[in-house]
């Protein structure tokens, strides 16, 4: 962890929401002018989307499975790495995965590759990672011990498939059959690398849908916000949480434990702005003190 180059990560599987997630922190940084360097956990898999086919294609004939959530897929020590020297010097090289042909034509590429690697702009406040690993710990790399605030998006598990199925299916244009098998494909991956993670945040959000998602591959709609509540786990010894506050301003909470607090579907962004707001504020805060200390010490 980092007082002067602090970093923030919201990690959640594919089709987890953590994009409600960014899009909350994003207006939380403009409203505090927070200059952020922003990194994709995708950017750091180690195949394009046709080497990775070739690996899972191979994967097979071995009797095998190789997932975009495990570490045969996923660069976790070059993670470390850029965690590790963002916390120490502010700076680090970051590329992006180019998901889509409209993410990809700007480049001049085709989707499922890499950009080139480039260094971080300059004199960034801290650094915003979003992805599948941002709280990744294995016998070799300790993702998580770099990161100053980890939030997890976790809805339940058959939420999380329909979500990634209709998106895979609409906006990627992955075939439903194809969405499934990867899905089935990655079940040992995610209970070793991304369960785990949940259990080292600071924060989770996990949405709960309150309509029928028991057989999530025949759904082809994903219930809305209003068809869900949000449950929020806070780590206990986060002792500078306003219960009693976020009780008032968020219409329908109610705490189901002493340190988890419900909220209604559709206030989650109102909710994500309010908690995390002030955390914020207080890495900001403790950057600019450690600051002020360094300069003091500098003019002695």
């Amino acid at each position: 962890m980092s007082v002067k180059h602090p970093i923030i990560a919201i990690t959640g599987s594919s089709g987890a929401g953590t994009t409600t997630t960014t899009n909350a922190i994003r207006h939380i940084f403009r409203n505090l002018e927070i200059n952020a360097a922003t990194v994709g956990g995708d950017s750091f898999h180690r195949f394009t989307r046709p080497e990775m086919e070739v690996e899972i294609r191979r994967a097979q004939e071995q009797g095998k499975h190789i997932s975009y959530f495990g570490p045969k897929a996923n660069d976790f020590e070059l993670l470390e790495g850029l965690f590790k020297q963002y916390g120490e010097s502010g700076i680090g090289q970051f590329r992006q995965y180019l998901h889509t042909f409209d993410e990809a034509v700007p480049f001049n590429q085709m989707p499922g590759t890499f950009t080139p690697w480039q260094d971080l702009p300059e004199n960034t406040d801290l650094l915003f990672y979003e992805g599948l690993h941002g709280g990744v710990r294995t016998e070799d790399t300790d993702v998580a011990s770099f990161v100053d605030l980890l939030v997890g998006m976790v809805p339940i598990v058959n939420l999380e498939w329909i979500q990634k199925i209709v998106r895979d299916t609409t906006d990627r244009g992955h075939s439903r059959e194809a969405v499934m098998s990867s899905i089935v494909r990655s079940l040992d991956d995610y209970f070793h690398y991304i369960t785990p993670q949940f259990s080292r945040t600071h924060i989770n959000f996990q949405r709960v849908p309150t309509v029928d998602t028991s057989n999530p591959f025949s759904a082809r709609e994903i219930p809305s916000q209003d068809e869900s509540f949000v449950v929020v786990r806070f780590r206990r010894e986060m002792k500078n949480v306003n219960f009693t506050y976020l009780l008032q301003m968020i219409d329908g909470a109610f705490m189901s434990r002493v340190n988890t607090l419900v909220v209604p579907g559709g206030k989650i962004s109102l909710a994500m702005e309010l908690i995390l707001t002030p955390l914020i504020e207080e890495l900001m805060d403790k950057r600019r003190r450690a600051g002020f200390q360094m300069d003091w010490v500098a003019d002695q």
